[in-house]
C-alpha cells in the first residue's frame, strides 16, 4: 500500500501539526496520516472546557486534500515491523515508511470492576464527551472522581448546565500536582461557591451501578447515588505499539531532545512520549498539555526530515473553570520559596524559586486572560535560569519585561 514516506500514528493535536509541518518545510514525498477515530481531527480542550458544541476540527477537511496528505480515518495500527520499516494495519495491509511518528497520545486511567459507557464515563472523546454531556441536564445529579483539571473543568460545564456535581477527592485537597496550594484552594472556594460538593481525603469503598443510577460509598460510611459518575483520575501513554516494537520506555514513549526514540528512524511527540527538559537539568517529563503536543509536533516533522532541532520548550498547562484560567509555566519541585505578585482583586501569580534565587516556575489564576502575559515573560525567564530579585517579582509596579 503506497510507497516509503512519511508516515504518523495518530491524528490528534501533535499527529496533524507535524503532518502540516512537513509539507511547510518544504517536504514533497507522501505524507500518511492515520487516525483509529472516524471523525475528522478535532480539539480535545473544548470537550471538558466549553458547554458549546464540542467538535471544532483542528483543520478543514479539504486542507488534508489541498496539501497532499492522506488521512486515513477509523482505521488502526497492529504492529510496527521496525526491522523492515513497515507498519501492518487492521485491515491486513501494510504500510512502508521512511520516518516514523508515533503521535499515539494518552488513554484514561480506569478503575477496575466497572461497567463504561453508561452511566460510569471518562473522558477522550467526542462521543465520550457527549455522553457526559446528556447527564449534565438540569435536574440530574452528576458524580466525578478526582479533583484534577478534567474532574473540575466538568464540574463547571456541570453546574453552568444546571445539573447538582459531587466532586470526590482522595487527596487532601483537589490539584494537589503541580498548582499550589493557595491557587487550589482559591478554584476550590470558587467551585464550592458555585454550588459543587466537594469531598477531600476520603477513598472510595464501593460503587455499584443499576438501571436508574450509580450508588458510590465512600470509606467513612457515607453513601449517595448520582445519575452518572464520571472516572477522572489521571490517564495513561497510549504505548503499547512502540512496546511491542522495542522502542526504549520510561513513563511513555522515551525520545531524545530531538523527540527520537530508540530506534533511529522513529519519532514521537505529545501526550504518549516523555522528554528530557534541558532547563532542569534534563529532567525527563511526560506533559498531557494542548500547547506542548502542537510544538512537538512541529520540531518532531523537522527532525523527521534531518534536521536537528532541540525541543526545549517550558513545561506550560492551563485549564479553564467558570471565568477564571489557570496558568502554569515550570515545574515547581525543588522551590523552596514563594513570591506573590498581585495583578488585581481578582488575580495573582507565585513565583517558585530555588535556594539559589533561580526562577523555576510560575502560577497565576485571575478571569480570562488576566495572567497570560505576565505567566509569557515569567516562561521567558525560567528559560533563560533568571534569578530575578524577589522584590521585584512581587511588585506589580515592575514591569517583568525589564527583568528579561
Amino acid at each position: 500500500m503506497g510507497t516509503s514516506g512519511m508516515v504518523i500514528v495518530g491524528a490528534g493535536e501533535a499527529g496533524v501539526r507535524a503532518a502540516f509541518a512537513l509539507r511547510e518545510h518544504g517536504y514533497h514525498g507522501s505524507v500518511t496520516l492515520i487516525g483509529d477515530e472516524l471523525h475528522l481531527p478535532y480539539e480535545r480542550p473544548p470537550l471538558s472546557k466549553t458547554e458549546d458544541e464540542p467538535v471544532r476540527p483542528i483543520v478543514a477537511e479539504a486542507r488534508f486534500a489541498e496539501t497532499g496528505i492522506t488521512l486515513l480515518r477509523g482505521r488502526a495500527v497492529t504492529a510496527i515491523e521496525a526491522a523492515v520499516n513497515t507498519l501492518a494495519l487492521d485491515d491486513g495491509d501494510s504500510l512502508p515508511y521512511e520516518r516514523l511518528l508515533l503521535a499515539t497520545g494518552a488513554s484514561p486511567r480506569r478503575l477496575q470492576g466497572l461497567n463504561y459507557g453508561k452511566r460510569v464515563h471518562v473522558l477522550r472523546t467526542v462521543e465520550q464527551a457527549a455522553a457526559i454531556r446528556q447527564a449534565m441536564q438540569k435536574g440530574h445529579h452528576l458524580a466525578i472522581l478526582g479533583g484534577g483539571f478534567i474532574g473540575l473543568e466538568l464540574a463547571a460545564m456541570g453546574r453552568k448546565l444546571g445539573a447538582a456535581v459531587t466532586l470526590i477527592e482522595v487527596q487532601p485537597r483537589v490539584l494537589m500536582r503541580g498548582v499550589p496550594e493557595r491557587l487550589s484552594l482559591a478554584l476550590q472556594a470558587r467551585h464550592l461557591h458555585e454550588g459543587v460538593n466537594i469531598i477531600c481525603g476520603v477513598g472510595i469503598e464501593a460503587i455499584a451501578e443499576n438501571d436508574t443510577s450509580v450508588s458510590i460509598a465512600l470509606a467513612d460510611g457515607r453513601q449517595f447515588d448520582a445519575d452518572a459518575l464520571v472516572v477522572g483520575i489521571g490517564a495513561e501513554p497510549n504505548n503499547a505499539l512502540a512496546a511491542e516494537a522495542g522502542l526504549l520506555l520510561e513513563n511513555g514513549i522515551a525520545v531524545d531532545d530531538h523527540l527520537r526514540t530508540s530506534n533511529p528512524d522513529i519519532f514521537a511527540a505529545g501526550d504518549c512520549c516523555s522528554y528530557p527538559v534541558a532547563v532542569y537539568g534534563g529532567r525527563r517529563v511526560r506533559l498531557e498539555s494542548w500547547r506542548n503536543a502542537q510544538e512537538q509536533g512541529t520540531v518532531a516533522a523537522a527532525n523527521m526530515l534531518g534536521k536537528a532541532e532541540s525541543f526545549d520548550a517550558v513545561p506550560w498547562f492551563w485549564s479553564d473553570q467558570y471565568d477564571l484560567t489557570l496558568q502554569v509555566a515550570g515545574l515547581s519541585d525543588g522551590a523552596t520559596s514563594l513570591v506573590a505578585r498581585p495583578i488585581s482583586t481578582e488575580a495573582e501569580i507565585l513565583f517558585h524559586l530555588d535556594p539559589d534565587g533561580r526562577l523555576l516556575a510560575a502560577s497565576g489564576l485571575g478571569p480570562g486572560g488576566a495572567v497570560s502575559r505576565d505567566i509569557r515573560l515569567a516562561e521567558m525567564l525560567i528559560a533563560r535560569r533568571a534569578h530575578p530579585a524577589p522584590s521585584a517579582l512581587a511588585d506589580p509596579s515592575i514591569k517583568l519585561k525589564s527583568l528579561l
